[in-house]
């Protein structure tokens, strides 16, 4: 059976080889590498090795090495179908059935590759051509050599509005393929498909592999609409999940350790032909998910090094919104600020190595970005405007899903609340009763020296989670609640709706937190990977399923518990979903109705402020009629 290229790099990319070998071998983290004894000899002393970077093992006794798939060749005596299909399995990705369409799809994909490897040669040739004179002044501006200009491929396209499209059809690439390359702008207002880039110098972004799967152009108008401009989405490039250079960037990665993103093409070229190899940028966008993910893959701490000015003081914070819900023990980001007005490729340029070498050793942990981002500039003289900062650290710190590394950041932003505030008693993820100072009894002991008597209160988590408060100030709301006790009890109804149960939006970041785990469960291969309670305590969020099971005990609705017929659970999930949507669409409107009402006050905002509270209000009763029994679970049922 035939898998394409793709498919073995979408496995591979979701299954490191460490989660495929520690199911045979036991191992330990040494290094950037883990370490066990040989599964293929007997041994004494370790001297079986892998690597998740490079994505093989190595076992030095035996001589064997390979990948996931070769592995468990090797030890399970599968066929390389066997293998494949086994992982796939474990990476929730189906297994591809080989159709005629399926076939067509992938000569497609190879056909696109070969036409996006003949634009990239075009693009170089353009570049040495009499009319890249002006593309190459500007390079030699950048200090950007020749050497360093064939080591990226870069090139130039002219300002032509067809050069590329007759090279490509004298080669008898049709202009429908063109434009699934990306390569052409069309649409039903443009009668002849035309170049996409012109007129700007061209960066080739490739593949994990080196090949070309799209492009990013700078332009060479000072009057452009968009100085830098990339291909489009296409069958081949994503460009939230692919970072420029890194198929050069990884070899360097692993033997430094570390990895550094900074913003532009011009910069990662700078930056390596200096001796920092180990550079990538985002393609022109906020760093995604799935691009921290690829980082987090090369290094521990990678170092994100942004522009010295205000757009890079934004993408750093909107950095730490991304990487928050991602964060573990050995998982973060560091950051380098550079001087105002200054990027990368320019403080090279002015300062030499050093400067970048010595800026980067400078970095800063995200703690301190995110501290930096919640209190420079924020005036902080009243007890509201100096508690709605704590309000604010709290709901993020909340939204790291590690517990014992969300209880350190909650630790240290106590600490930093304590010596900007100058308290000595308070806990910052506590709450207290104060005395009452003004009180006739405390009016008559001032001054007096005090008789022996409790301090403040404080409730603590245990007593804040115990029956006693329970209610008083949930963590979640009992909607969020059901539905996450109804897929934790019934996780078969996971995977069916798996894009909803990921898309849905959750008012707790707890909540939030333990869905993406549940998610995860799913992407890592579901029941294959092991129980799903187990999975999600690994994750630490022991406490979090204490609380649903306080919440279980206490419920009437049958169909939360595992012993309910699954028809009647997914009939649950399903109307609490439906009330889960409308109520959160009600309640943004709400809020943005409110808004515009408080600006400017009206007849109309208010008859619909009342309207939506009235919805609010009926969702509240349908809410209720959530309890009951299950018809198939032998209990009579009540629809919502």
């Amino acid at each position: 059976m035939h898998f394409s290229p793709a498919f073995l790099d979408e496995i591979r990319a979701r299954i490191p080889v460490s989660e495929v070998v520690r199911k045979k071998v036991k191992l330990s983290k040494q290094g950037r590498e883990w370490r066990g004894l040989s599964p293929f000899n007997a041994e004494k002393t370790p001297s079986f090795y892998v690597n998740d970077q490079k994505g093989f093992f190595h076992d030095f006794s035996s001589g064997k090495h390979g990948d996931g798939f070769s592995f468990l060749m090797e030890t399970e005596g599968l066929s390389f179908p066997e293998a494949v299909e086994r992982l796939a399995t474990l990476a929730g990705l189906s297994m591809p059935v080989e159709t005629k369409e399926q076939r067509e799809a992938e000569e497609k994909r190879a056909t696109l590759t070969d036409v996006l490897e003949w634009a990239a040669a075009f693009f170089q040739k353009q570049l040495l051509a009499p009319r890249g004179a002006a593309a190459r002044t500007y390079l030699d501006q950048r200090q950007i050599s020749s050497a360093a200009r064939h080591d990226f491929r870069v090139g130039y396209a002219s300002s032509e509005r067809h050069a590329l499209r007759d090279h490509l059809a004298a080669k008898g690439v049709s202009v429908d393929t063109m434009i699934e390359a990306g390569l052409l702008i069309h649409g039903n207002d443009i009668a002849v498909p035309f170049d996409r880039f012109r007129n700007r110098i061209i960066f080739p972004i490739c593949d994990l592999s080196g090949r070309v799967i799209a492009f990013g152009g700078r332009a060479m108008d000072s009057d452009a609409q968009a100085k830098y401009l990339n291909s489009p989405e296409t069958p081949l490039f994503h460009k939230g999940a692919t970072l420029y250079n890194l198929h050069n960037a990884r070899k360097s990665a692993h033997e430094t350790g570390n990895i550094i993103a900074v913003e532009g093409y011009v910069d990662v070229i700078a930056l390596t032909t200096a001796g920092l190899s180990h550079v990538v940028a985002p393609l022109g966008t906020a760093l995604t998910a799935e691009q921290c993910l690829l980082l987090w893959r090369m290094a521990d701490e990678p170092i994100l090094c942004f522009d010295g000015d205000k757009a890079g003081l934004k993408a750093a914070y909107r950095a730490i919104d991304t990487a928050l819900p991602l964060l573990g023990a050995e998982r973060s980001l560091r950051f380098v600020l550079l001087p105002e007005g200054l990027d990368p490729d320019e403080l090279l340029r002015a300062n030499g190595p050093a400067a970048v070498v010595s800026a980067l050793k400078d970095s800063l942990p995200l703690v301190d970005i995110l501290w930096m981002r919640e209190v420079e500039g924020v005036t902080l003289d009243t007890p509201e405007r100096r508690a709605a900062l704590e309000k604010r650290l709290r709901e993020v710190a909340a939204q790291i899903p590690d517990e014992t590394l969300r209880r350190y950041y909650q630790q240290e932003i106590s600490s930093r609340l304590t010596s900007l505030f100058g308290r000595k008693s308070e806990r910052f993820f506590s709450r207290r009763n104060d005395r009452d100072f003004g009180s006739p009894r405390a009016q008559q002991s001032f001054g007096k020296r005090p008789e022996a008597r409790p301090g403040p209160v404080y409730v603590g988590s245990a007593l804040a989670n115990s029956a006693l408060f329970r209610g008083v100030r949930p963590v979640m709301s009992a909607r969020e609640g059901l539905i996450l006790l109804i897929l934790l009890n019934h996780p078969d109804l996971l995977a069916g709706q798996i894009d909803e149960i990921a898309a849905l939006d959750f008012a707790a970041s707890e909540a939030s937190a333990l869905r993406d785990a549940m998610v995860l469960w799913i992407e890592m291969g579901g029941p294959d990977h092991g129980d799903l309670t187990h999975f999600i305590e690994s994750k630490g969020f022991t406490s979090t399923l204490g609380r649903l099971s306080g919440m279980a005990a206490h419920a009437t609705l049958w169909s939360v518990r595992p012993e309910a017929a699954s028809i009647d659970a997914a009939e649950s999930l399903r109307q609490a979903l439906v009330l889960h949507r409308r109520a959160w669409a009600l309640n943004r409107e709400l809020r943005e109705v409110e808004s515009r009402l408080a600006q400017e006050p009206n007849e109309r905002d208010t008859a619909r402020i009342r309207d939506i509270q009235t919805q609010l209000s009926a969702l509240e009763g349908a809410e209720a009629a959530l309890e009951g029994f299950g018809a198939l679970s032998g209990r009579p049922s009540r629809s919502l």
